[in-house]
């Protein structure tokens, strides 16, 4: 069954491109929050910081993205870091907040790469006549000077009316080209839609 096409193109593109935010948000977090030591690289952690809350703010001082999660260790000997359960919100004026949540994120040394693990869901809360946007995954794989985002994982992104899964997902937030990789499937119930989303 094909893809409506308004939830095909905008849908995965706002939700996983806010990926892109959180990755820099993260390196600007573990930045602020590393101590300064001096040693021999070592496979134990150099530093811990647990229950962290941090708020960017934007130039008229609201809110642009938060970052809560229960842990964050650093390790020297790859200069890569965990995050336990992060929880990252986008703020926009002009779009409904986007969260996105994981049991556990792991960030490689200069924040190129971010691999999201275990229950890994990013929600995209409901604005005007669009319905709550939801994407469910076990593992994603964000690269984001690649403005890449993949992974070869089950995957499901739903909303009020349209269901569709697959197995492997590419999105590159730069051109907007989303592919499903394999077993795409779809459905759609247009009663469930959105008055303005229904076809007259």
């Amino acid at each position: 069954m094909a893809i409506g096409s308004r939830f095909a193109t905008w849908a995965p593109i706002i939700v996983l491109g806010v990926m892109a935010a959180l990755t820099y948000w993260l390196e600007r977090v573990i930045e602020a929050s590393a101590p300064d030591i001096v040693g021999p690289s070592r496979s134990d952690p150099d530093f811990i910081v647990r229950n962290i809350s941090a708020v960017s703010l934007g130039q008229t001082g609201k809110a642009e993205h938060s970052l809560t999660a229960s842990k964050m260790v650093h390790y020297p000997e790859d200069d890569s870091t965990l995050v336990t359960q992060p929880k990252f919100v986008s703020y926009s004026a002009a779009q409904a907040p986007v969260t996105i949540t994981a049991r556990q994120g792991v960030v490689s040394s200069k924040g190129d790469h971010v691999y999201f693990q275990d229950d890994v869901r990013v929600a995209r809360a409901p604005h005007g006549d669009q319905s709550e946007l939801i994407l469910r995954t076990t593992f994603l794989h964000v690269i984001p000077d690649a403005h890449l985002a993949k992974t070869d994982r089950q995957v499901t992104i739903l909303d009020d009316a349209t269901v569709v899964t697959a197995v492997g997902l590419e999105l590159n937030t730069q051109t907007h080209e989303l592919r499903l990789l394999s077993d795409v499937r779809s459905t759609y119930d247009p009663a469930k839609a959105p008055p303005r989303s229904r076809k007259r």
